[in-house]
């Protein structure tokens, strides 16, 4: 996963697919959801996010990652 902002465009992308081919996109409000041809999510984009968020959108990054088998919520039984 990578996360991206772009200051000269006012782009904030969260990239989970590198490397693979955006086949169809979806705006909803200023959001972009971009997936590739068998449906899974490639990225989402927040357009003018600096007006939507704070003007320095990467300050909000609180990264914790969490590894988890899905049984605690339910997962996989």
């Amino acid at each position: 996963m990578k996360i991206e902002y772009d200051t000269e465009h006012d782009l904030l992308n969260i990239e989970f697919l590198a490397n693979v081919s955006i086949d169809d996109s979806l705006e909803v409000d200023g959001v972009v959801i971009d997936y590739a041809k068998d449906k899974r999510i490639v990225a989402i984009e927040l357009l003018d996010a600096s007006k939507r968020t704070t003007r320095k959108p990467l300050d909000l990054i609180d990264l914790a990652i969490v590894k988890s088998s899905g049984r605690e919520l339910g997962y996989g039984e």
